[in-house]
C-alpha cells in the first residue's frame, strides 16, 4: 500500500484511535493507505516504532453493549516513523509524493503555540504550525494537489484555527501569494472532535516485553469530522461521524468529559489517589464531580448539544471503567493550557447565563 497519510504526533492517543481505524478500514478493503508518523520532539517513540516495523498492539478493555470487552488488536496501518529533528529530509520527501492525501495531527492543546525562533528557512522549524507550513510549501513547489487536513487537537474549530495561524505566518514571512491561496483553498481543512479514553502503556502486560508501544483504551470511540463541500470522505468506520457541524460534539465532550477530568485532578491527588476510577469511586469526590457536571456544566450546554445530561451520566460510568487505569498524572500534563479550553469557558458562561458564581468551578480555578 502507498503511504497516503502524514501524521504529526507519535503519542498513544492517535495510535489507539485514528491509526487503528485506518487499520480496520484497510482490512475491510477501503485501501486508505499507510501512515507515516512524525515525532516532533525527540525521537524515542519514533525509534521504538521503527524497531517494531510500525506494528504495535492496542488493548481494548471495558464494557461494550453491556458486555465485558478485553481484547488485543494488532495495528498495522503505520509504515514507518520519523524523528523531525534528524529525518526532516524524509518528511519533505513525503510532502512531495503524489500518493500523499491526508495530514493527521495531535499535538495537545498547546501544540498550536508558535516559536519565535522559527523562520521560513528552518529545517525543521520548532513549532508544529511552522512544520506543517513547511510541508505544505514543499508540496506546492512540487506541483502536487492539495491535502486533506484533519487536526485532532482539542481546540474549538481546530482546523479553521490552524489554517488561520498558518496563513498569518505565511504573510509574516512574505511567502508567495499563490502558495497562500493554494493552501487556503486547494487544501481542505476539517474541524474535528475526538473522544476515546486512552491510558497508554500499562505497568504490566504479557505483550510489553515484545511491544513497548502497546496502548490501552476503552472500547468507546467517537471521531466527528466536519465535511467540506465537494471533498470525498476520507474513511468509512463505525466510530467516525461525518457532520456539517462539529461544534455540538466538541462542546459536549470537551466541557463534560475533559472538564470533569481536569476539574477533579488536583482534588483527587490531594487525597492520595493516582487513577481516575478510584477517585470517582470515593464517595465525597464522586459527589463533588456529579455536582460539578450536573449543576454547573450541563446547564450551560442545554440546547447547544444533544442530551448533555445523559452524556454526563455516560461519562461518569466511563470514568468508573474497572478495566483501565487512567493515571491522574497523565491528565495533569499541560494542565494550565487544558483548563483554558476545558473549564474556564464554562465558568465564564455560567456567570453570564445565571448571574451567580459556580462554586465548584471557582474552587478549582480561582487561586
Amino acid at each position: 500500500m502507498n503511504e497516503t497519510v502524514l501524521q504529526f504526533g507519535s503519542g498513544k492517543f492517535l495510535r489507539a484511535f485514528a491509526d487503528l481505524f485506518v487499520h480496520h478500514a484497510n482490512q475491510q478493503g477501503q485501501n486508505i493507505g499507510k501512515i507515516v508518523i512524525v515525532q516532533s520532539t525527540g525521537g524515542e517513540r519514533a525509534n521504538e516504532l521503527a524497531k517494531l516495523g510500525g506494528k504495535y498492539h492496542v488493548v481494548l478493555r471495558g464494557l461494550e453493549n453491556g458486555k465485558v470487552v478485553d481484547r488485543v488488536e494488532t495495528c498495522e496501518s503505520v509504515s514507518r516513523a520519523l524523528a523531525a529533528n534528524t529525518q526532516w529530509d524524509q518528511v519533505l520527501e513525503l510532502a512531495r509524493s503524489p500518493h500523499l492525501k491526508t495530514i493527521l495531527s495531535n499535538t495537545t492543546e498547546s501544540g498550536y503555540d508558535l516559536n519565535a525562533a522559527d523562520t521560513a528557512n528552518c529545517a525543521p522549524p520548532k513549532s508544529f504550525p511552522a512544520k506543517l507550513l513547511a510541508v505544505l510549501r514543499e508540496r506546492f513547489k512540487a506541483g502536487q494537489p492539495g491535502l486533506m487536513i484533519i487536526p485532532c487537537e482539542l481546540r474549538e474549530n481546530n482546523a479553521e484555527l490552524l489554517r488561520s495561524i498558518l496563513v498569518k505566518i505565511a504573510h509574516e514571512w512574505k511567502l508567495d501569494a499563490a502558495f497562500i491561496a493554494w493552501m487556503e483553498k486547494t487544501c481542505s481543512w476539517h474541524n474535528t472532535l475526538v473522544d476515546r479514553i486512552v491510558t497508554g502503556t500499562p505497568d504490566q502486560h504479557p505483550l510489553l516485553a515484545q511491544d513497548p508501544m502497546l496502548a490501552v483504551c476503552e472500547p468507546y470511540a467517537l471521531f466527528a469530522i466536519q465535511e467540506v463541500p465537494g471533498v470525498k470522505r476520507w474513511i468509512d468506520h463505525p466510530a467516525v461521524i461525518w457532520t456539517n457541524d462539529v461544534l455540538p460534539f466538541f462542546l459536549r465532550k470537551v466541557r463534560i468529559l475533559n472538564g470533569g477530568h481536569s476539574g477533579m485532578v488536583h482534588k483527587a491527588m490531594a487525597k492520595g489517589y493516582t487513577i481516575v476510577r478510584d477517585s470517582v469511586n470515593d464517595k465525597e469526590l464522586g459527589a463533588w464531580l456529579e455536582k460539578l457536571l450536573y449543576t454547573e456544566i450541563v446547564p450551560i450546554l442545554e440546547g447547544r448539544c444533544d442530551d448533555p445530561k445523559g452524556f454526563a451520566g455516560q461519562v461518569i460510568e466511563r470514568f468508573k471503567n474497572p478495566f483501565i487505569d487512567h493515571k491522574l498524572t497523565d491528565i495533569l500534563v499541560n494542565h494550565e493550557n487544558k483548563i483554558k479550553v476545558r473549564l474556564i469557558p464554562s465558568q465564564e458562561e455560567f456567570v453570564k447565563k445565571f448571574g451567580t458564581r459556580p462554586a465548584n468551578l471557582d474552587e478549582v480555578l480561582i487561586k
